[in-house]
C-alpha cells in the first residue's frame, strides 16, 4: 500500500470519526465516554474489515490446508510466549513465567519449532499477556475505552501499552520488526495479519448473527477480558463473552462455543 493510499484511508478515518463525535450518546457508558467517537471509528473499521481483511482471510483459509493454517499459527502463538513470559515475569507472577517458559521450550523442542502445540494437548495452558496488562498489575488505571483505527478495541492504558509491546518485542527479537531482510519482514507481516483475522473468522461471525449491538458486544467483551488478565484469572485465546443475544437466537446458539472480540492484530 503506498502512501497516498494510506492518506486517503487516514483522511476517511478522520472524517468519520469527527462526524461521530458530533452524534454522541445521551447517556454513554461511564468506561466509555468517547461512545459517539469510538462508535465512528468502530465503523470505520468494520467497513475495511468486511472490503479488505475478512476476504483476504476467507481466501486464505479456502486455498490453505488446516494442518498448514494450524502450523503457520501455532509458531506465531509459540514466539508469542516469549514475551508474554517477560510481562509475567515483570508482573512479578514467577509461576506464570516458569509455566510460559517450558511451553516455550516444549513446542519449540517437541513441537518442531512450534508448528504443533504439543505443551497445550499435554495441559500446559497458553497464558496470554502483554505490556498493557503489566501497567494494570502495576496499579495503573485503564482510563477511557478506545476505539484505534484498523488495529480496534483499547483502552487508554492499552494504547500505552501497544507501544511498549512494540518496543519491547524488538529489543527482545520476538518481533517480525526486528528482522533486517525487508522482503521476509513485510512478507511475515502481511502473513500475520492474515492469520490473525483468520482465526477470527467464527468469532466475528457469531458477533454478526447474534449480538443485538455488535459495538456493545465487542466493547463488554474486551474490558471483561482485560480486567480477568490483570486480576490474573484465567483467560483462554477465546473467551467467554456477555450474554447479548435476543431470546430467539438465544434459544439457537445454545452452546455456541465461546469467542473473543473481534480485533485485528498483527502477531508479535
Amino acid at each position: 500500500m503506498n502512501k497516498h493510499a494510506l492518506s486517503r484511508i487516514a483522511t476517511v478515518a478522520a472524517a468519520g470519526a469527527l462526524m461521530a463525535g458530533c452524534a454522541a450518546p445521551k447517556n454513554p457508558d461511564p468506561r466509555d465516554p468517547w461512545e459517539g467517537f469510538n462508535r465512528g471509528v468502530y465503523k470505520f473499521n468494520d467497513s475495511v474489515d468486511r472490503v479488505v481483511f475478512k476476504p483476504v482471510a476467507q481466501a486464505y483459509t479456502y486455498v490453505t490446508p488446516q494442518p498448514v493454517r494450524s502450523c503457520v499459527h501455532n509458531i506465531f502463538s509459540n514466539v508469542g510466549d516469549l514475551w508474554s513470559g517477560a510481562n509475567s515475569m515483570l508482573q512479578g507472577r514467577g509461576h506464570d513465567f516458569v509455566n510460559t517458559l517450558g511451553r516455550f521450550l516444549f513446542n519449540t523442542t517437541m513441537g518442531v519449532g512450534g508448528c504443533f502445540d504439543v505443551a497445550s494437548a499435554n495441559g500446559a495452558r497458553k497464558i496470554p499477556n502483554d505490556f498493557g496488562t503489566t501497567l494494570g498489575v502495576w496499579g495503573i488505571g485503564q482510563g477511557p475505552y478506545l476505539v484505534l483505527p484498523i488495529i480496534g478495541s483499547s483502552t487508554i492504558r492499552d494504547g500505552v501499552g501497544l507501544a511498549g509491546d512494540w518496543y519491547g518485542r524488538k529489543a527482545t527479537y520476538t518481533s517480525i520488526s526486528a528482522i533486517d531482510n525487508v522482503p521476509l519482514r513485510n512478507s511475515l507481516w502481511g502473513l500475520s495479519v492474515v492469520d490473525s483475522r483468520a482465526s477470527l473468522l467464527d468469532a466475528t461471525n457469531m458477533v454478526d448473527r447474534v449480538a443485538l449491538d455488535p459495538y456493545s458486544f465487542v466493547r463488554d467483551a474486551y474490558l471483561q477480558r482485560r480486567a480477568a488478565m490483570v486480576l490474573g484469572q484465567k483467560v483462554e485465546d477465546e473467551s467467554a463473552l456477555p450474554n447479548y443475544e435476543d431470546d430467539e437466537d438465544g434459544a439457537k446458539n445454545k452452546g455456541a462455543a465461546p469467542a473473543m472480540a473481534p480485533v485485528i492484530q498483527p502477531a508479535k
